[in-house]
């Protein structure tokens, strides 16, 4: 017997759930990740595991934990990334502590292969056309691998 809609309990993270998402004509879209949700430093982010049962996500745990706890230098190593990725030269102390304060992040995905992407928003409408998002893709030892746009 298989449960339609398995659910994950950590200690530490919380409760994920199998992603879905309500389409127009109201049939349901199920997708490929577990989502959940945590709060740090009194902001609420979004959790995407990518698998499609519990067995395939619950080797993402702990590398998601240890990213929620070193978030706060994780972020910021995210955010410097950003600017000098879109930048022509060397940045500015400034632009880096205006993206550190500008960018918002509001999602982190997990990857089977341990990458960790963190997807921010631009909180202030200045740094990125609505509707597209900065994507700072870390590797396992944590080193930006890559910085992509996201719609």
């Amino acid at each position: 017997m298989s449960d339609a809609s398995p659910t994950i309990d950590d200690p530490e993270l919380g409760t994920f759930t199998r992603a879905t998402s309500e389409l127009t004509d109201g049939s349901v879209l199920t997708h490929d990740w577990f989502v959940g949700t945590v709060s740090v430093e009194g902001t609420e982010l979004e959790l995407m595991l990518e698998g499609t049962t519990p067995d395939e996500v619950a080797p993402l745990l702990p590398r998601t934990r240890e990213v929620v706890k070193r978030l706060h230098t994780l972020r910021r190593i995210a955010t410097d990334a950003v600017v000098t990725n879109f930048n022509t030269g060397e940045p500015e102390p400034q632009d880096l502590d205006d993206a550190a304060s500008d960018l918002a992040l509001e999602a982190i995905e997990a990857t089977p292969d341990g990458t960790v992407i963190l997807h921010f928003t631009d909180s202030c409408g200045e740094h990125f056309p609505e509707g597209y998002w900065p994507a700072v893709h870390l590797g396992i030892d944590d080193a930006v691998q890559q910085v992509t746009v996201e719609s």
